[in-house]
């Protein structure tokens, strides 16, 4: 039976959904075509009518990860939801759903290895997320960009660095995780705050 235009857009969805939640969970090499298709309830003689490799899927799956981070950072007022964001990305409960988490903990130490293109896409989204918190630390469009550029890129460095030693750590040593969490949190959150940031009222929803 033939596959209308939309039901093949569907199942090309569902594999990439599928695929970065796995790919974030496992490691790009630690999950396989089969097991993506699977779980997007597909069979695995399908894949290459929307892939032409596993390479291009993963490209494609680590733009969507990082879709969904870059619209948390940039949900709300401008400045007033940064220590909220923080709050949020450096808990518990993002350090143990690496499924659905931060492209940039999961990905950060594996990618390096994976073909250019999703080296690409992953290059292209820790730019938005720069860019994102450029826009939310306190004098934007004030002068300095400069200045802000660098202490978002610290900022996120901080995160990302923060979360994955927190994961790292939480089986063997569950204290000195939710230390990491916490010293690495306060930090950032002054970090932040250099300029007049004021603690905000907004929340993150995972």
């Amino acid at each position: 039976m033939k596959v209308t235009k939309e039901k093949a857009a569907e199942h090309r969805a569902a594999i990439v959904r599928a695929a970065s939640r796995m790919f974030r969970e496992r490691g790009f090499g630690g999950v396989g075509v089969a097991e993506i298709t699977h779980e997007a309830g597909l069979t695995h003689g399908g894949f290459y009518g929307h892939f032409a490799s596993k390479d291009a899927l993963a490209a494609e799956a680590c733009t969507q990860a990082f879709a969904g981070g870059h619209a948390k950072v940039m949900a709300g007022a401008p400045h007033d939801d940064l220590a909220a964001y923080l709050d949020h990305y450096l808990s518990p409960r993002h350090r143990d759903r690496c499924a659905d988490g931060c492209p940039m903990a999961a990905y950060g130490s594996d990618v390096a290895r994976q073909d250019k293109r999703v080296q690409a896409r992953f290059t292209e989204g820790t730019e938005r997320f720069v860019a994102a918190l450029v826009e939310r630390l306190p004098g934007a469009g004030e002068g300095k960009t400069g200045a802000r550029r660098a202490r978002a890129i610290a900022i996120l460095s901080g995160m990302v660095g923060g979360l994955t030693l927190a994961r790292a750590t939480a089986k063997s040593d569950p204290r000195l995780s939710a230390e990491i969490l916490e010293s690495v949190r306060a930090q950032l959150t002054r970090l932040a705050g250099e300029a007049g940031l004021a603690r905000p009222h907004a929340q993150f929803s995972d």
